[in-house]
């Protein structure tokens, strides 16, 4: 099965997941560095569609400029995926991908929804 995970490597949450993915017998990953490899806004719909997320669920609060950026509050969800396709900092993390769908893997165990 291919698997395709965002993923930031100073994120506890995003090593965990990608761990269970390695362990994964059968299991072929891609691993997107996000933060290198930004996001473009139609992959980011898509996704967040997929997953069955808003891109206000989506949003990185914590340890994100997203207060500085007025995206706490009365922001629409264009104004967020703007500002996600700009900073990727403000997506939340990880969003695996496989054949059988998409998901935040918050907390990492989400991952086996779709393995």
């Amino acid at each position: 099965m291919q698997v395709t995970i965002w993923h930031n490597p100073d994120c506890g949450t995003s090593r965990k997941t990608l761990a269970i993915l390695e362990e994964t017998p059968g299991v072929t990953v891609e691993v997107i560095a996000y933060r290198k490899q930004p996001f473009t806004r139609a992959k980011l719909e898509q996704l967040f569609h997929d997953a069955g997320l808003t891109p206000r669920e989506a949003l990185r609060t914590r340890g994100s400029p997203a207060e500085e950026l007025g995206l706490i509050e009365g922001a629409s969800s264009e104004q967020i995926l703007d500002a996600m396709v700009e900073h990727p900092i403000l997506v939340e993390r990880p969003f695996v991908e496989t054949a059988k769908g998409v998901r935040l893997c918050r907390p990492q165990e989400k991952v086996r929804e779709i393995l």
